[in-house]
């Protein structure tokens, strides 16, 4: 055995074996160039010298194309197999490329809900490198900038051509408070007046809190006035956390903040059920049967589905406390 492996293997060039299986795949000299990138001039070169330096033949003429003799083919299987060998050795040294699945989303939502979550989309899309990016902007997803969005919907959001939309959720959007706040002027907080007497965080304009007040059914009156002025905090998680500082009432919709009225740390003013818009996730048409678009949506329908009781159990808690 040890004379044996110490002997000089006496193999043909490896390009030329390259060509060989690949016209005894392909079945012609063509395809086989076509495979390897190269010209059928260059694929019939490799063959001649190939059954030149093995002294039989392999290629036999058919019509316009090629077979493989009988011994061509016994040859072709043991050179196939050695080459799936050599792929099968290959793979196991060098880590496969993942392809990019490029998500941007608005920021409120990927901070705050979707970031925790991430583990659980990269392990159900195991052949792709996800690249989030929380931004306000909104992608050219027909220009190729990002492979899908997801975006807040309103009313007033136009649509856009050869885009397709799958709606993740319609959240109940709420004033919500520091238990401590809310607590100073000793009124439970299902009372709506509570609200008008505390002061309100506004995000990019009072325009959401505008909007909240005529569909929750309250007067824009004096009170209101004096409270939709006052500091923007551009993005919706800074909002609710100057709430949990105690700094003021926020808008926030149930899926940014279900942990904190969960475990206390916010609670909801006035119990309203008001629906200004919702999650959607967007992409290319030709796109939304490909299998990671699937995989992407059904985790965010997951991801974004509320709890209906975690805001009724925030407020419980603030009234045994």
């Amino acid at each position: 055995m040890a004379a044996d492996r110490k002997r000089p293997r006496n193999l043909p060039p490896l390009v030329a074996l390259r060509a060989f299986e690949a016209v005894g795949s392909t079945g012609s000299v063509r395809a086989a160039a076509e495979a390897l990138a190269v010209s059928p001039t260059v694929v019939s070169r490799h063959l001649d010298n190939l059954e030149k330096r093995l002294g039989v033949a392999l290629i036999a003429p058919k019509g316009r194309s090629v077979t493989l003799t009988e011994t061509g083919r016994r040859f072709h299987a043991e050179v196939a197999r050695a080459f799936d060998l050599i792929d099968a050795a290959t793979g196991e040294l060098v880590k496969p490329v993942r392809q990019p699945l490029r998500l941007w989303c608005w920021p409120g939502l990927a901070v705050m809900r979707l970031l925790p979550r991430l583990p659980e989309l990269e392990a159900s899309l195991p052949g792709y490198a996800v690249h989030f990016h929380p931004t306000l902007a909104r992608p050219d997803l027909n220009g190729g900038e990002a492979d899908a969005e997801i975006l807040y919907r309103t009313a007033d959001e136009p649509r856009r051509a050869g885009i397709v939309e799958i709606e993740l959720a319609r959240p109940r959007v709420m004033p919500v408070a520091s238990p401590a706040l809310a607590g100073r002027l000793g009124r439970p907080p299902e009372d709506r007046e509570l609200l008008f007497e505390l002061p309100w965080i506004h995000e990019l304009s009072s325009d959401e809190w505008r909007t909240w007040l005529h569909f929750a059914g309250l007067p824009i009156d004096g009170r209101a006035q004096e409270r939709l002025e006052g500091v923007r905090l551009w993005h919706a998680h800074l909002a609710i956390g100057a709430a949990q500082l105690g700094q003021g009432v926020a808008l926030a919709n149930e899926l940014l903040v279900e942990g904190d009225l969960a475990d206390g740390r916010l609670i909801e003013i006035g119990r309203t059920d008001v629906r200004l818009g919702s999650y959607v996730l967007a992409m290319r048409a030709e796109t939304q049967d490909d299998e990671p678009m699937r995989a992407l949506a059904d985790w965010l329908l997951r991801a974004t589905k509320p709890s209906d009781d975690d805001c009724q159990k925030g407020n419980d808690r603030m009234q045994t406390n």
